[in-house]
């Protein structure tokens, strides 16, 4: 009987695999490599670029697989691995490529972005280009298509800032003595672009705010989110091409230290947005708010032309203002009183419209709860009624010069929503009420750390609203150009003659304030709407469910 070991070796058969290569040009034809399916996709992109015989910097280029619309990011990974056959249709092409993006202050910029990784990422990546902070906020989103005229398409020719050429490091951007980052000083064109994104440019012109598409109902404002990008995915898996159009806008309502030594850009873009949302009517607001918002864009348009950038940081006096800053919450903290319970005589108007109007009643306010009795002596007893406000709608009813100060509540039930007024004696009850009425609507109680501030914040609100007889104004009717400064509604409501002595009458009380401050008071009445922050969605339930 003989024996014997044999060594058997078994090589795997070759194929050719169909690149192409966008270097080439779009009318060259595939190139041809011959692989196997143990090759990784390393050596893949090794043999095409031997191929090709064009001598460059291949580091920022990768596979994309057309038929499966999915990047090949993970080079020792094998074909066989990627279940990759000869009918698959691959192109090596560039992972960063130029894109249009256009800001909220109507500014488009072409910058080099990240095709290949989450949107996530490409939004980090261009937030730290432009010196944004807090990349979390926003997120990237297709324009609204609307249809031009020939005329208007041969009148209005794109102004596109090239920022290709700008290139950062990985580590945080470093920044010159004015807060500019050193990658926009190589240039006076990229100083000329940041200065363009750190100011606030003029008002827009009338007829450019009636052009914009304007929401007209709910499903309107629900399109919006039809049009965002999934944050998940990438730019080329989401159809996006190299030269595509999108639009960068704040999505996530939540601002996490905003400070004006840094932010000079993400400040300056956030004032936009919400300038365009209220002339635009994204969000509602009443008469005497629209009045002040015009004010401040009328007073922010003048300071923003005439007064220097930001003054020099010291990191070391920066130190210091975050150590006194410190101490004064730690002081603040252990001195501060924390309100539970509020209780005032309200006048609350009954559900049906009858000649005695508004009646007196004795009204305490608990965690999120509104209860009211007829008197002071009777609120040991059983309450008259009981009102949970959460998840109410809070909005306001004041005119300071009338002295009137109300609330209006809406408050689901079990028939339906049903329509409270509340009116204040004054304006510090009003403060503290409304106050404590939009944070029980969020389900916070008194004892939350932010009804201090929502009460300044509503005080300062109303201080702005009221008439200071002691001011001259300079600026004639000709000077302001009102309807640049309010939303559509009232270019058919009022003449212009007729809204430039309100908006003015609102300018005295704005003109002191320093251009960072007005910045910060626009955003911080925006904040207080009733509808900041609302967004809408399509719900559809099928037909089955609909049945049961």
């Amino acid at each position: 009987m003989m024996s014997a070991i044999f060594s058997l070796s078994v090589s795997m058969a070759a194929w050719d695999l169909s690149v192409t290569v966008e270097e080439l040009g779009p009318e060259a034809p595939p190139l041809k490599v011959s692989v196997t399916s143990d090759l990784h996709i390393g050596g893949v992109i090794l043999k095409i670029v031997e191929k090709t015989q064009i001598k460059k910097d291949w580091s920022d280029h990768a596979l994309w697989w057309e038929q499966k619309q999915q990047w090949l990011l993970r080079p020792s990974w094998t074909l066989e691995k990627y279940e990759i056959h000869a009918d698959a249709r691959l192109s090596l092409t560039p992972q960063h490529k130029p894109l249009r993006l256009g800001l909220p202050n109507g500014t488009t910029l072409r910058l080099q972005a990240c095709f290949s990784r989450p949107v996530f990422q490409t939004v980090m990546g261009v937030c730290h280009l432009l010196n944004l902070r807090h990349p979390e906020e926003l997120s990237l989103l297709r324009p609204m298509e609307v249809k031009k005229k020939k005329k208007d398409k041969e009148a209005e020719e794109e102004v596109v800032y090239d920022l290709t050429g700008l290139r950062t490091s990985s580590g945080p951007a470093h920044t010159l003595s004015n807060g500019m980052p050193m990658h926009f000083a190589d240039s006076l064109q990229t100083e000329a672009v940041y200065k363009m994104l750190s100011v606030s440019l003029p008002a827009p012109a009338p007829e450019t705010i009636t052009k914009m598409p304007r929401p007209t109902s709910l499903m309107d404002k629900a399109q919006v989110h039809s049009r965002w990008l999934d944050s998940s995915r990438s730019l080329l898996q989401q159809g996006v091409q190299e030269h595509d159009r999108l639009l960068l806008r704040f999505k996530y309502y939540c601002f996490h230290d905003l400070d004006p030594k840094y932010d000079a850009v993400r400040l300056t873009q956030l004032y936009e947005q919400a300038r365009w949302a209220i002339l635009l009517e994204d969000v509602d607001c009443t008469e005497e708010e629209m009045m002040l918002f015009a004010a401040l864009q009328y007073h922010i348009g003048k300071v923003s032309l005439s007064e220097p950038q930001p003054m020099t940081s010291c990191p070391a006096m920066d130190d210091l203002d975050s150590a006194l800053q410190c101490l004064e919450v730690k002081m603040e903290a252990e001195e501060s009183i924390t309100y539970f319970v509020l209780s005032h005589f309200l006048r609350p108007r009954p559900k049906r419209l009858t000649l005695k109007g508004y009646k007196q009643f004795w009204f305490a306010f608990n965690n999120t709860s509104i209860s009211y009795y007829k008197s002071k002596e009777e609120s040991l007893k059983e309450p008259i009624q009981q009102m949970n406000l959460k998840g109410c709608e809070v909005a306001p009813d004041v005119s300071v010069a009338g002295q009137k100060f109300c609330i209006r509540l809406l408050i689901p039930g079990a028939e339906g929503m049903n329509e409270v007024y509340l009116r204040c004696e004054n304006e510090l009850q009003y403060s503290r009420w409304m106050a404590a009425c939009r944070l029980a609507s969020k389900g916070k109680t008194l004892a939350d750390s932010s009804f201090s501030s929502e009460v300044q914040n509503i005080q300062s609100f109303l201080a702005m609203q009221r008439t200071n007889p002691g001011a001259n104004i300079a600026q004639t009717d000709d000077s302001i150009n009102t309807y640049s400064l309010v939303s559509p509604r009232y270019h058919k409501k009022y003449k212009a003659k007729q809204l430039t002595p309100r908006i003015l009458e609102a300018y005295q009380n704005v003109a002191q304030l320093p251009l960072t401050d007005a910045l910060l008071r626009f955003l911080q009445i925006w904040q207080g709407l009733p509808d900041f922050g609302v967004s809408y969605f399509v719900v559809r339930w099928p037909l089955s469910s609909m049945a049961m």
